[in-house]
């Protein structure tokens, strides 16, 4: 099957960076669209940007000039790129991937992470 993991997430100050990362892995034919998603305590889980497999991205009002998705697909990988962060930042951050399986390259399925939390303080 296929397992996404998050990694990179941690406790920052407003105004810093954090550089988040998600590769998948397993029996993969190919990656259509990746997303990062987040969650905070008491909300609803909410998109924050997405990447086509041709490179094109669309975010959040939220966020758009101040975090960066991009996409290595030799390392089946998404990164999010988080700078300026505010208080308001802080929620766990999910990727979500559209995958084909070898042998079944008509069929895409959607796979989530685990989730990593990103902490941002004033």
């Amino acid at each position: 099957q296929v397992q996404l993991v998050e990694s990179g997430g941690g406790v920052e100050q407003a105004g810093g960076s954090l550089r988040l990362s998600c590769a998948a892995s397993g029996s993969i034919f190919s990656i259509n669209s990746m997303r990062w998603y987040r969650q905070a305590p008491g909300k609803l889980r909410e998109w924050v940007a997405i990447i086509s497999s041709g490179g094109s991205t669309s975010y959040t009002s939220a966020v758009k000039g101040r975090f960066t998705i991009s996409r290595d697909n030799a390392k089946n990988t998404v990164y999010l790129q988080m700078n300026s962060l505010k208080p308001e930042d802080t929620a766990v951050y999910y990727c979500n991937a559209d995958i084909a399986l070898a042998g079944r390259a008509g069929v895409t399925t959607g796979y989530w992470g685990q989730g990593t939390q990103v902490t941002v303080s004033s």
